[in-house]
């Protein structure tokens, strides 16, 4: 797996905890400069200075990101850091999971705002400048619920599937304006590419170490713990992975 992650600046969304937070973690190790957006600033910003205790290069800026605004100062405070964008992994999400005909039209409107234009605001804040740069990953967070609808998810499905469409829509999209699809031995600047990834539900790390359950033996790859999805989202974010669309993880065969 190459880790030319290294000297790269990694904008995060949904930072402050869970797949933002670990992703935050292991990037920041391979030697990454992470941008981090969260809601909650007193955990982003204690986040931030733990990587930087402990050799890293974080930068916390608070972030609702259904606000286009806020994103966009996210990204720019990136690029005025560290001159360049080289990923945004829009990660941030929401998951009030309840039965249609209990009506929680505030809780599915804050899924369609964070799950869906949340995404959409990240891709308007960063692809002018991986337009410019000619180079750069966008990196959109779906779900295995993306794949596969049960009851209470509807909503919450509905919104990572659309996740999914934005994303492979970008990567047709983005095709114009680059060079190639192909990397060359040489080092030339990365075409732009929308990966997508779609984890399985996370657990604490403590729990895939120690179980020997169906359930997790039933995940490709077994990576159902937030640093585990993180190492996989490290290689997504190289230059060995280009304009490829990507189905992290399948929907789990124990959930019906």
């Amino acid at each position: 797996m190459s880790n030319n992650i290294k000297g790269k600046v990694v904008v995060i969304t949904g930072a402050s905890s869970g797949l933002g937070e670990a992703t935050a973690r292991f990037l920041s190790a391979q030697g990454a400069s992470v941008v981090l957006g969260a809601r909650r600033v007193e955990r982003l910003q204690a986040l931030t200075e733990e990587l930087n205790q402990n050799g890293g290069n974080a930068l916390a800026i608070a972030t609702n990101v259904t606000d286009p605004d806020q994103v966009k100062r996210l990204v720019d405070a990136a690029v005025q850091t560290y001159g360049r964008i080289d990923v945004i992994i829009n990660n941030a999400g929401l998951m009030p999971l309840s039965l249609l005909e209990r009506l929680k039209v505030d809780d599915w409107n804050q899924m369609i705002d964070v799950n869906i234009k949340g995404v959409l605001y990240g891709i308007s804040a960063a692809l002018p400048y991986i337009k410019e740069q000619k180079s750069g990953h966008v990196i959109n967070v779906s779900s295995v619920a993306g794949h596969k609808v049960s009851p209470g998810s509807a909503v919450y499905s509905a919104t990572k599937h659309a996740v999914r469409v934005l994303s492979e829509g970008l990567r047709q999209e983005a095709k114009p304006y680059t060079t190639s699809e192909r990397q060359s031995s040489r080092r030339v600047p990365s075409p732009p590419s929308c990966p997508v990834v779609s984890p399985s539900p996370t657990l604490p790390t403590i729990f895939v170490i120690s179980t020997t359950s169906m359930q997790s033996r039933s995940i490709p790859l077994r990576r159902r713990s937030p640093l585990l999805c993180a190492n996989r989202t490290r290689w997504i974010s190289t230059r060995s992975c280009t304009g490829r669309r990507l189905r992290y993880c399948k929907w789990p065969a124990w959930i019906n």
